[in-house]
């Protein structure tokens, strides 16, 4: 009881220093002094009646929303004894996979050589792809399962070796409840509880009550079972606490300045991505000229840095000319720390049938990246990390569909092998964008990424026929290579509420 106490204290003791750097905090300062003019605040009772002012104001809602979007991103609260870097990352041999500090170096050093004032962007190719990165992800051991110590996963026949806790179906039905069959969804056209469009009016009628409180609780619990497409803009903001003030708006006016004065070697990267991805997508190569916009600016806002005290991996850092290994002359390069992979564009280009305002569309992608985003392309043992995803990938597939997951494994065709894809872009580029955009109200409605690695498995066992057929990996990927027609709500209830047991 003592340590959950202490735990609950350090946790408010991050929050409020968190807070205490914000713009909200200067204007609840700013109005806490402004009401002291009111009639109605009165010495005696000044406390109180400050927190009813704040109450009836509306600014006690913002605060609650401040303080619930921290307690979504920050980890479980830790005793203040453990060291920081088992505060990142709690195992051992997810920490020693992370990038060391001589290959950042060597790879900075590769990376001066091919710059040039205009690069010819033939000569540049993504700094790793998802398919190396699954390599890396392959390779991941834990010394103390080495001689199949854990019984529970001796008979793991996947890629992923490391013996991480994932859910199994019974586990998963529990987490999503409100994507079971006899709950009303949004992505679903054939319910046989309620007609989906009374369903849809009635839902349209709460999620604008939703709004009006402005509660981002409120509309967390509510966009489970998908949002309404003339309310998902505002809403995925009131849950990810951007309300765009004008200092916001100044801020990201202060990065472009900073693209147009300031020419770094990783705008060839983002350039080269956004050409070699979203430039050649149906949907999306018409936002091409956002994209540039929003991750130019992105790559120069140290702003980003902050979350690296929650993400297992550590920003790269650059030396100034001349001072190559003196620490006080290291900075962090690109400046937000986050080198681009081939596919890191297409966390953008969905968002850009959300948002048309440039500044609010990069205030949500930021958001979205440091809540969630970062987590697909970072080595560590989180729930919602990419290997946690994985694993969880296979074990359902292993368990729920053995012959399909057999087969494929025989013929040297395994499934994650076509999967990881998917996953480490969130499902972008492959889904059309109706479905893409339902999926991620989920994974903001249950503040999870677990919801990919279950569509990716019910994906599977809905091809599975045509599957069991194949007799390579060519001819299963072929199986696999269009998902542009497929409907996320009835795969996943399918796989999680209807074939499966």
């Amino acid at each position: 009881m003592l340590q959950e106490e202490s735990d609950l204290s350090l946790t408010i003791a991050q929050i409020v220093q968190k807070l205490k750097g914000s713009n909200l905090y200067a204007q609840l300062e700013r109005q806490a002094w402004a009401c002291l003019q009111r009639p109605e605040i009165r010495l005696e009772s000044l406390k109180e009646d400050i927190k009813e002012f704040f109450k009836i104001s509306g600014w006690e809602k913002k605060l609650q929303n401040a303080v619930y979007s921290e307690l979504n991103v920050y980890p479980l609260p830790n005793h203040p004894a453990v060291p920081p870097e088992h505060l990142k990352e709690p195992l051992v041999y997810m920490r020693k996979a992370q990038r060391p500090v001589g290959e950042q170096k060597e790879l900075l050093n590769k990376w001066n050589e091919m710059g040039t004032d205009e690069p010819d962007l033939s000569l540049f190719r993504p700094v790793y792809a998802p398919k190396d990165f699954l390599e890396v992800l392959i390779n991941l051991r834990n010394p103390n399962y080495e001689n199949g110590d854990s019984l529970s996963f001796r008979t793991h026949l996947g890629l992923i070796q490391v013996p991480l806790k994932v859910k199994d179906i019974p586990e998963l039905k529990e987490c999503f409840v409100e994507l079971g069959l006899n709950t009303g969804q949004l992505g679903i056209d054939d319910s046989t509880q309620v007609p989906p469009e009374l369903f849809e009016n009635e839902h349209v009628r709460i999620g604008q009550k939703v709004l009006a409180q402005q509660d981002s609780a409120a509309a967390q619990q509510y966009i489970r079972q998908g949002s309404p497409t003339a309310l998902r803009a505002e809403l995925w903001a009131l849950i990810l606490n951007i309300s765009s003030q004008p200092e916001d708006i100044l801020y990201y006016e202060q990065l472009k300045t900073n693209v147009i004065q300031h020419d770094l070697l990783v705008d060839s990267l983002i350039y080269k991505d956004v050409k070699l991805t979203a430039s050649n997508d149906d949907y999306y190569f018409v936002f091409e000229d956002y994209l540039y916009q929003v991750l130019l600016c992105f790559s120069r806002d140290t702003s980003v840095l902050g979350h690296f005290a929650y993400n297992s991996a550590s920003p790269p850092k650059s030396y100034i000319r001349g001072k190559l290994g003196l620490e006080e002359y290291a900075v962090f390069y690109p400046p937000n720390g986050v080198i681009p992979f081939h596919g890191f564009s297409m966390y953008v280009a969905p968002l850009c049938f959300l948002y048309h305002e440039p500044y609010k569309l990069y205030q949500i992608f930021r958001e979205m990246y440091v809540r969630f985003f970062f987590r697909l392309h970072s080595i560590s043992s989180h729930p919602s990390g990419i290997v946690s995803l994985c694993l969880l990938f296979e074990s359902l597939l292993q368990t729920y569909l053995p012959q399909l997951f057999y087969h494929l494994r025989e013929i040297g065709a395994q499934p994650l092998r076509i999967s990881f894809k998917w996953m480490v872009r969130a499902f972008s580029g492959y889904l059309a964008t109706d479905q893409l955009l339902l999926l991620w109200d989920r994974i903001l409605g249950y503040n999870s990424l677990e919801i990919l690695a279950v569509l990716a498995a019910a994906v599977f066992a809905f091809r599975a026929v045509n599957l069991m057929e194949v007799t390579s990996l060519a001819a299963a990927e072929a199986v696999l290579a269009d998902l542009s027609t497929l409907k996320v709500m009835p795969l996943l209830q399918i796989f999680l509420f209807a074939t499966v047991t």
